[in-house]
């Protein structure tokens, strides 16, 4: 990911993602070589647990970057109402039940290209979900999905019920 400016700092989104970024979100880093380097490919902020709404925009995003997207994997229990598959813009996805933790999905291009997305809570704060992609997306970061939460003071559990 390049840096916009001089007004960036290290472990901070450029200027023009903190603006853009918003429940709804995706943040990527592609790259273009034969091996990805770091734990994570990008980062998702969804507005809500309902898979239902919230994946096809997943979906429509990722596949004007990546192409066709075969499946998504997630963990059921962190989700509203997980059918087998959703018909997204005229295509099928599977969505496969992993016990990967609500805070990571796995998303399959063709039948072995995974990415591996942070899924940043519905009810983060601004200023947490943005520490959050930042270090998701950084080139070589060996931190899990977990651990990233964790480091930014973003809770998985929804407001009101207990840590």
């Amino acid at each position: 990911m390049a840096v916009d400016s001089d007004t960036s700092f290290p472990g901070f989104l450029p200027d023009r993602f903190r603006q853009s970024a918003k429940p709804g979100s995706v943040l990527l880093r592609l790259e273009t070589t034969r091996s990805r380097e770091g734990a994570l490919d990008g980062a998702w902020w969804p507005r809500s647990r309902d898979i239902g709404a919230e994946l096809p925009g997943l979906v429509t995003a990722l596949t004007e970057h990546l192409g066709p997207i075969a499946s998504v994997g997630l963990d059921a229990d962190a989700w509203d109402d997980v059918p087998a598959r959703l018909v997204i813009d005229g295509r099928s996805v599977h969505i496969d039940r992993y016990p990967v933790g609500d805070d990571t999905v796995i998303i399959t291009r063709g039948d072995r290209d995974h990415f591996s997305l942070l899924v940043i809570p519905p009810q983060a704060s601004l200023e947490a979900a943005h520490a959050a992609m930042a270090q998701a997306v950084q080139a070589g970061g060996t931190d899990s999905a977990r651990q990233i939460l964790i480091a930014t003071g973003i809770s998985s559990e929804p407001p009101g019920e207990p840590s």
